[in-house]
């Protein structure tokens, strides 16, 4: 049950981030409304609020949800950008949580 909320809680995580950068990108490249910089201030508080709820040490659960951004990321760019994910994108993806999987399994129980 702790795998699986930690699991959620970086994905929650990750959405957060990618939301505070996404924003800001939509305003200087596509034309956006400058209004658009105070929500994604909140979702990046937002998102540095959600990465201290964690109980392991703050250096393992930032490469740890380094994995799991990858794949969010990835998720994101085939949901709203639209575009197409490749095999490479998806084996990245699955090798960037393998390296999550084994820093949890292995050093959170260190």
């Amino acid at each position: 049950m702790l795998i699986a909320k930690t699991f959620l809680l970086f994905v929650l995580t990750a959405i957060a981030e990618i939301v505070g950068c996404y924003l800001p990108y939509l305003w200087l490249k596509k034309g956006g409304s400058p209004w658009l910089l105070v929500p994604a201030g909140l979702s990046l508080a937002f998102f540095a609020w959600l990465l201290s709820l964690h109980p392991a040490a703050a250096g393992r659960v930032y490469a740890a949800y380094g994995g799991v951004y990858i794949a969010v990321a990835l998720l994101w760019l085939w949901k709203v950008d639209g575009v197409r994910l490749t095999s490479w994108d998806i084996g990245g993806a699955a090798v960037a949580l393998l390296g999550m999987g084994i820093i949890v399994f292995g050093g959170w129980r260190a």
